[in-house]
Parts: C-alpha cells; sequence; structure tokens
C-alpha cells in the first residue's frame, strides 16, 4: 500500500500525483505562494486538504 495514499502531509512528489501534475507545476505553486506547505523538521511538506483546495477540490 501506497503511504501516501491516506498522508496528511506530503512531498512535492507525492503532491504532483495526487494532483497530476509535474512536481515541477507543485514546486512553482510552493515559489509563489499558490501551493501552502508546513516546515516538519528538515523537511518542506505540503499538506493534502488545502493542496486539494487550491486545485479546486472541496473535501
Amino acid at each position: 500500500m501506497n503511504k501516501s495514499a491516506n498522508s496528511l502531509a506530503l512531498t512535492m512528489k507525492d503532491a504532483a500525483k495526487l494532483v497530476g501534475v509535474d512536481y515541477r507545476t507543485i514546486k512553482l505553486g510552493i515559489e509563489s505562494g499558490t501551493v501552502p506547505t508546513v516546515q516538519l523538521g528538515p523537511r518542506r511538506m505540503i499538506p493534502r486538504v488545502p493542496l486539494l483546495r487550491a486545485f479546486g477540490v472541496e473535501v
């Protein structure tokens, strides 16, 4: 089972897969402030629900 299937925080790669875009699109969204992130230790993660909302998916 894919660990990211139910994860509340995703990597850029997993976030890109979830919404069906290239990971560079997620990276650009982070840089522009469109895609929200949180700092978890040394890693910057993307919260699932705000990511889906940013892409127009109501959860």
